[in-house]
């Protein structure tokens, strides 16, 4: 029964991160900031998935490093009575991924994964409970470093309007649609929005908006804070197999513990240890039907480790 539950929250988390990838709504800090951030996945055994079996692959096995920047740059901002922002805005961000796959026979992974994008993004109140974020924003996604092998099949655009509704002052949902060529065609997709933070000495946030992240903190004083935290999160290639377009899907579960420096007010150091649930990775069909197959690959859970830097202008 887990497996099953597991296996459709991945697909559901999967389908989110297509149609997350490239929308501006991820963009949502009012002030410039920049972030970088590593992470490492432990070697671990490369499995198949169908329905609520698992089968072990040979004695294919990996590790991975990805590596993450960011940007985001308020145009303009003015506030409201309610501090709510009426802002245009630009991101820029990129991850690359490389996958050391050992003992592979078939061609079921790649080992390097490019992603870079940018976004243009507008948010402003509509009333007191409502507030509209659209964006509009173009990636390429690559299985190459090579920039030269760039060709019109691994670039992604995409169109997005979430409508967010105040329910409480440290409570926001929203939804809305994004329209994206992920399968080749122009094509609709749900898109989410949730924040929820509380303050004081114990914190609690969770959000969801180019991924999902919950966490549970403690401040020690001003500079030192501990979380416990969850993380979905992914990366994807575009490619052409055996004369076919396909998508390489990388994504993870990650669960640790993050002790969180500041120095001064503009710079925090998050480091996080823990581990990988699960880190899908596999080759599919560049078709809809795809989110509904039974069968998937992935590695096994894992050690889990990461770094990061965070900026504040």
């Amino acid at each position: 029964m887990f497996d099953l539950v597991k296996t459709v929250y991945l697909k559901a988390m999967r389908s989110l991160l297509i149609s997350v990838l490239v929308i501006g709504i991820a963009s949502t800090k009012s002030n410039a900031q920049a972030f970088f951030k590593t992470e490492y996945f432990g070697t671990s055994g490369y499995q198949m998935t169908e329905g609520d079996s698992r089968q072990r692959i040979g004695n294919s096995k990996g590790s991975a490093i990805v590596y993450q920047a960011g940007i985001n740059i308020p145009l303009s901002k003015e506030l409201n009575e309610l501090n709510r922002p009426t802002m245009w805005s630009i991101g820029v961000g990129g991850a690359y991924v490389d996958l050391n796959n050992k003992n592979f026979t078939r061609p079921l992974v790649v080992d390097k994964v490019l992603n870079a994008g940018l976004s243009l993004n507008y948010q402003r109140p509509l009333n007191d409970r409502w507030s509209l974020r659209t964006g509009v924003g173009v990636g390429i996604f690559m299985p190459t470093t090579d920039l030269s092998q760039i060709r019109f099949k691994n670039v992604l655009g995409s169109i997005s309007g979430v409508f967010i509704r105040h329910l409480r002052p440290n409570l926001d949902l929203g939804g809305g649609l994004a329209l994206n060529n992920s399968f080749g065609f122009p094509m609709l997709f749900p898109a989410f929005y949730l924040s929820w933070r509380t303050a004081g000495r114990y914190s609690v946030q969770a959000s969801l908006r180019d991924g999902l992240e919950v966490s549970a903190g403690y401040t020690f004083n001003e500079n030192i804070k501990l979380n416990l935290v969850m993380e979905v999160n992914g990366q994807m290639a575009l490619l052409e197999q055996e004369g076919k377009d396909k998508i390489f899907t990388h994504q993870y579960v990650v669960f640790g513990l993050r002790p969180e420096i500041k120095l001064g007010k503009r710079m925090t150091i998050p480091v996080t240890f823990g581990l990988n649930a699960t880190r899908t990775a596999q080759i599919t069909d560049r078709s809809l039907k795809t989110i509904f197959q039974d069968k998937g690959y992935s590695f096994r859970g894992s050690i889990y480790a990461a770094a990061g830097l965070q900026v504040r202008f």
